[in-house]
């Protein structure tokens, strides 16, 4: 492995799939044209807006999502993280699946995660979320994907941020970086969503991509923004603040090995 560019995509995906798609697009192509060679997209790029609507063309979203994420690898030539987007559940028309999907520059899908822990809070803002009403919890770890050129990529999706249990199994499963995409909202992710990232990378001394969606998308909901790349010591890297656009930075193996050296935490585990 030796340093490349990574990229952290921020949208304001709203309601409509197309319109979603063609501003992925077009961010993923202006990382690319700065260099990325991973790059990541975040929760709900394809869609974001009310529950009803998200099922009723569920089909359609899992089907142009994951044909435009082989379609833009394949173009551009580079690895892309799909942070979110539903799937059906087969024989359940009311539940679908939150998925991440990593995709090859050949096209080709290299693993898939559902997320296992659902947003069901009530938030201090007047908004209620119950990602439960719609989404099937996933029920098995993300898989870290094994890459010579890229590290070792761990994969999980927003309300995961607060398990750290998860990404001391990343970890344990040998992972250097670790993806969180997101569609935080405005009111905790003022509080929580840099300090979350800054301890999973500081804890598991690996580099954290996290991509995320900022602004208004339908009605109340607001997102936090601040995608962002943050190293293994927990320095922020870049921000991409609260419009859209692209947060890079390097991956470079010898700031792992050094930050590995001079902190060895994951050594000196003591209950694992």
């Amino acid at each position: 492995m030796k340093p490349y560019l990574a990229a952290a995509i921020q949208m304001t995906s709203r309601p409509d799939l197309a319109k979603n798609l063609v501003e992925a697009e077009e961010l993923v192509e202006l990382a690319v044209r700065r260099g990325a060679e991973l790059i990541g997209l975040p929760e709900n790029f394809a869609f974001l807006g009310n529950e009803e609507s998200k099922l009723q063309q569920a089909d359609e979203i899992a089907e142009k999502a994951e044909k435009f994420v082989r379609t833009i690898a394949q173009r551009f030539q580079v690895t892309i993280l799909a942070g979110g987007f539903p799937v059906p559940v087969e024989g359940d028309r009311g539940k679908a699946y939150n998925t991440a999907t990593l995709v090859a520059p050949n096209g080709e899908e290299l693993t898939r995660y559902h997320k296992v822990h659902l947003f069901d809070v009530n938030v201090p803002d007047g908004n209620t979320y119950r990602e439960s009403s719609t989404v099937m919890a996933g029920t098995s770890f993300p898989t870290v994907y094994h890459s010579e050129k890229l590290g070792c990529l761990g994969l999980s999706i927003c309300y995961d941020v607060r398990f750290p249990e998860l990404y001391r199994h990343l970890s344990q499963q040998g992972a250097d970086i670790l993806f969180i995409p997101a569609a935080f909202t405005a009111f905790t992710g003022k509080d929580h969503w840099q300090v979350l990232l800054q301890a999973r990378a500081i804890e598991n001394t690996c580099y954290v991509i996290a991509p995320a969606q900022t602004g208004c998308h339908y009605e109340r909901r607001y997102t936090n923004g601040h995608a962002m790349i943050v190293d293994p010591w927990g320095v922020i890297l870049d921000d991409a603040g609260v419009t859209p656009g692209v947060a890079i930075a390097e991956i470079n193996p010898i700031r792992l090995k050094q930050v590995r050296q001079q902190m060895p935490s994951l050594q000196h585990r003591v209950f694992r």
